[in-house]
């Protein structure tokens, strides 16, 4: 492949710094792509500045502000469209994720949908709509058999190819010593981390349950039994600081507890989480980046895409709307004498998946070898005689 041709692919999710899971995720596409091929990436952003001083890609443009007029000539250069990942395929919002995917069909841009999760969709005319859009993609990959049924569901006739989360892929960073200090990272103490996140369409199972108190009623038992000080990690700044603090307030030894303050890149955020012995967690890349690190943890499943990923490390848990403190505390006591046993599943299982999410990306650079074949183009960049 010569060094001059440089392929230009565009990346569409829900990247722009509001969910630190997010920007894992859009880290271990273009970290994958770009060891992979020569590439020019473009981010369809809610922030372009924020993505640009994370991800040092080359454009960003922010998507939530354009009208189809100026989308059009983002997309016509590009020799693909990726969409994905993340959860981002759910009623609320799924036309406005779907939108870019429908403008790329039109110019003909490959379309391709990177280890996405799906649902609820339930509105049958959205069910429609998604049908109609992803049977014209090149490549559909999902991050998890549920996502692949319901979207088979939904009448998606394409092949659907079920993958694993970028974020697996994540690699860890350094942070200064000063700031491991400050955000209460001290040496000697026994650390556990704990994530919590908001109520809202992508946590149904959230409506019905005080889960502030239910977190707390464990914190506290953690500072207690484990001697331990507890780090509450908000992986989304704005909704999981408040409900973070909510968990405070209710502890009887908040003393014991902090919520992080910085706005670490993923791989900062990777090293935070190797000095916890044990976690506690409900966001889904928070227990990816636990499972990175090796550190055993309890599962909060409040959503089938936690469930999903914890059964493909070996570990069941009860789901939250099911448990009350005194069932939680106990759940979390034999997960704690059972931690070597727990960090074995993950070690055991951990690197298929990572497989898997390396895979998605060679396909992605397969899809592109393939449409420079399609223009033309020999193995060495020059047209085809």
């Amino acid at each position: 492949m010569a060094a001059h041709r440089v392929f230009r692919v565009g990346i569409s999710g829900s990247y722009g710094g509001w969910n630190l899971g997010d920007e894992a995720i859009l880290q271990g596409i273009i970290e994958e792509l770009r060891r992979a091929a020569p590439v020019e990436i473009t981010v369809f952003t809610r922030d372009p500045a924020d993505t640009l001083r994370r991800h040092h890609v080359e454009r960003a443009v922010p998507v939530r502000q354009f009208l189809r007029g100026d989308i059009l000539p983002e997309l016509r250069p590009l020799d693909l469209f990726i969409l994905g990942g993340g959860g981002i395929l759910f009623d609320a919002e799924v036309r406005m994720f779907l939108r870019e995917v429908e403008l790329a069909h039109e110019l003909g841009v490959p379309v391709m949908l990177y280890a996405v999760g799906a649902g609820p969709l339930v509105d049958h005319h959205i069910q429609a709509h998604v049908s109609k859009c992803l049977d014209k993609a090149k490549i559909l990959t999902v991050r998890d058999w549920r996502s692949k049924h319901l979207l088979e569901s939904c009448g998606v006739l394409h092949e659907i190819e079920v993958t694993a989360d970028p974020a697996l892929l994540s690699e860890p960073e350094p942070i200064p010593e000063d700031l491991l200090v400050a955000e209460g990272f001290a040496a000697g103490r026994r650390l556990i981390g704990m994530s919590v996140r908001e109520r809202g369409p992508a946590a149904p199972a959230l409506s019905e349950v005080d889960y502030h108190s239910l977190l707390a009623c464990a914190a506290d038992f953690m500072v207690d039994r484990l001697n331990a000080d507890v780090i509450l990690v908000p992986m989304e700044r704005k909704h999981d600081f408040q409900n973070a603090h909510a968990v405070l307030s209710r502890m009887q030894s908040p003393e014991r507890a902090s919520v992080l303050r910085g706005n670490y890149t993923a791989g900062q955020l990777l090293s935070l989480i190797r000095r916890f012995e044990f976690a506690v967690g409900m966001r889904l890349h928070f227990l990816t980046l636990v499972a990175l690190a090796r550190v055993p943890f309890v599962p909060l499943s409040y959503a089938p895409k936690v469930l999903g990923f914890v059964e493909k490390l070996g570990i069941h848990p009860e789901p939250l709307d099911q448990l009350e403190a005194g069932r939680l505390i106990a759940h979390i006591d034999r997960a704690w004498d059972e931690r070597a046993a727990i960090q074995a599943r993950i070690g055991e299982n951990l690197p298929r998946l990572q497989a898997r999410a390396q895979q998605t990306s060679s396909e992605a650079v397969g899809l592109l070898l393939g449409q420079r074949k399609l223009k033309g183009e020999d193995c060495h960049g020059n047209h085809a005689c």
